[in-house]
């Protein structure tokens, strides 16, 4: 058996309960979702218990971060990781750009990702790990010292065993939320880079499990074309995810 395909959504900071409402109306009237293929929601917290509730039983729903607290605590604002699994909550999206670069506040270094991860792992969630570099990161060739710098803590934090609730989201900050997307060709050069790093640093074992999956404007229209290539597993979705143009995604699988 090969790498199942793993489609999410992340809503980001978007929804009210009546759209969100629409939204999971459409996506459960959707069509069968293909056998080599797992679905995910990525929801803003407060709506979780509501998407729980309605959505059809083969999509799973994550949170969006969660806190580096192991357990109850005075962490006021904060969401545990063992929250959002007692909730019902399979995935948490951790160290994505936004998060990373701040946005009014101070961004989140490397190691707190590295942390958060491991946390939410003991706590029995799935993490997609999001990596990634800017446009000037970009061109001036570094795209993956910059993505190993980001992963490099986490394969110090935990064990092999804790890759298996892993999956790595390469998202170029360049593409996410601009229209602009990596060619099929250059996603699928850093996956593979993405995937030898994993190899050299992790276990060649470890790298032939993980899936990697493409974020930045990935949308019906490139998905097919994107998830053709050999080490690109999925895709962590944005702006399309709240639209039906999701399910095309879904759809777009090999």
């Amino acid at each position: 058996m090969g790498r199942r395909y793993l489609i999410a959504g992340n809503w980001k900071c978007n929804g009210t309960l009546a759209e969100n409402e629409e939204r999971i109306k459409v996506f459960n009237e959707a069509g069968a979702i293909p056998e080599n293929v797992d679905v995910a929601l990525c929801v803003p917290s407060i709506h979780i218990p509501m998407v729980l509730s309605k959505v059809r039983k083969e999509i799973t729903v994550g949170a969006q971060d969660c806190g580096s607290n192991d357990g109850n605590g005075a962490y006021t604002g904060e969401v545990g990781a063992h929250q959002i699994k007692d909730i019902g909550c399979t995935w948490v999206i951790i160290g994505h750009s936004e998060r990373r670069e701040g946005f009014g506040m101070a961004g989140e270094p490397v190691e707190l990702c590295a942390e958060k991860t491991k946390v939410a792992i003991k706590n029995g969630l799935k993490v997609m790990f999001c990596i990634g570099e800017k446009k000037e990161e970009r061109e001036s060739g570094v795209t993956m010292e910059v993505c190993a710098k980001q992963m490099a803590p986490l394969a110090k934090a935990i064990e092999a065993k804790d890759w298996e609730s892993i999956a790595i989201a390469y998202e170029p900050v360049w593409a996410i939320g601009t229209g602009l997307t990596a060619t099929p060709e250059m996603a699928q050069e850093t996956h593979k880079s993405i995937r030898t790093w994993v190899s050299e640093n992790v276990s060649p074992e470890v790298a032939e499990a993980v899936r990697i999956q493409y974020g930045g404007s990935m949308k019906g229209a490139n998905a097919k074309e994107l998830l053709a290539q050999p080490d690109i597993d999925g895709g962590l979705i944005g702006g399309a995810s709240l639209k039906a143009d999701f399910f095309n995604v879904v759809n777009g699988i090999p």
